[in-house]
């Protein structure tokens, strides 16, 4: 009967979802070249706002619990477990105050309104997952940026989306470079529910009524420990809260 139901409703979504994409399209560029990187980041934030908004056509409600224990002013590495797009839509609003770029696979910089663009000139970057030894300088360049900037980063170590919420196992290499280049930072793991929920069906209809949680858990500084416990207490703090 969902299924059903959503077919109307996921037409009207979409069509909302696709419109501000575009809209927020131009409006990037101008941001960018005309006012610089804070005018730009603000356009990014006010998009991934209103992509919040057209969620709601689908009865979709937002949980981020816990951001007021995220350390303040130094840099972060967001760890979290992977489910669907809609957890980037998420991070990037809720936790917009920590300037959030992605390691992002390079499909997505190509041909998406939008967020194509953010990807490419925000401070995100692209690898190729079939290509590892070109990630490396890509990624320690990110360590580099978020070191000096006191900025965000975040990573999926899964790689892949899980499409049942059931956790992949954790791969290391990438959170490994981060914290080598970035000693200075926090580890931030962060246990994202439901979202794979909004596409159970697959992209299209989708799913309604969905509360999309974001679970921030206890900082853990890059220096405090020995790499292979950050890892598994980051892994254990993520898969522990899923809730299937």
């Amino acid at each position: 009967m969902e299924k059903l139901i959503s077919f109307p409703i996921s037409v009207v979504y979409y069509l909302c979802f696709g419109l501000c994409l575009v809209i927020f399209h131009p409006i990037q560029w101008i941001c960018l070249n005309a006012f610089g990187y804070q005018a730009h980041k603000k356009s990014v934030d006010y998009l991934n706002f209103c992509l919040t908004l057209c969620t709601r056509i689908l009865g979709t409600t937002y949980t981020a619990k816990n951001r007021d224990t995220i350390p303040k002013n130094v840099p972060i590495i967001f760890v979290a477990n992977h489910q669907s797009l809609y957890d980037i839509i998420g991070i990037i609003w809720y936790l917009r105050r920590f300037h959030a770029k992605f390691v992002s696979k390079q499909e997505l910089g190509k041909n998406i309104p939008s967020v194509s663009y953010n990807l490419r000139h925000g401070g995100s970057i692209l690898i190729d997952r079939k290509d590892p030894k070109q990630a490396i300088p890509l990624i320690k360049q990110l360590s580099e940026y978020i070191e000096k900037h006191k900025r965000a980063a975040v990573i999926f170590p899964e790689g892949t989306r899980s499409k049942d919420g059931k956790p992949k196992e954790f791969a290391q290499s990438g959170l490994k470079i981060l914290c080598k280049y970035a000693p200075s930072a926090y580890v931030v793991p962060i246990t994202i529910n439901n979202s794979w929920k909004m596409v159970k069906f697959g992209a299209f209809p989708m799913g309604l009524g969905n509360n999309l949680q974001f679970i921030i858990h206890e900082a853990i500084p890059v220096s405090g420990m020995p790499f292979e416990e950050l890892i598994e207490k980051a892994e254990k703090s993520i898969t522990q809260s899923i809730k299937i």
